[in-house]
């Protein structure tokens, strides 16, 4: 879904699909948030987006999956973003907890194989 609905800046879709209580860190140095405050301020200076996401790695209610998008900001400028998500979800589905590392670049960087 968050490949769907990161172009679109889509956040109801996003947030639908984390459980009401969900552990949520968007970087290791930021202070816990909810997944839609997040995505509003993400989203807020986004004009375009272009991402793509690995296969997760999946161990029981668990899983880690790679990302990467270039971000086009409404002034104009281009930023490349990687990084993956460490999620835990729970018995309907929702995620229970995430727990994201990433990394930006000016411009537009190519990871080919990253996220594949």
């Amino acid at each position: 879904m968050w490949a769907e609905s990161w172009p679109t800046a889509d956040v109801d879709a996003i947030d639908a699909l984390y459980a009401d209580d969900v552990v949520f860190y968007s970087h290791p140095f930021r202070d816990q948030q909810k997944p839609r405050d997040y995505v509003v301020w993400a989203f807020e200076d986004q004009a375009h987006a272009e991402c793509r996401f690995g296969n997760p790695v999946v161990a029981n209610d668990r899983a880690a999956v790679d990302w990467w998008a270039v971000l086009t900001s409404k002034d104009g400028s281009v930023e490349s973003i990687a990084g993956t998500s460490l999620l835990r979800f729970g018995n309907d589905g929702r995620v229970l907890e995430q727990r994201d590392v990433w990394s930006t670049e000016p411009g537009r960087r190519e990871l080919l194989d990253w996220a594949r």
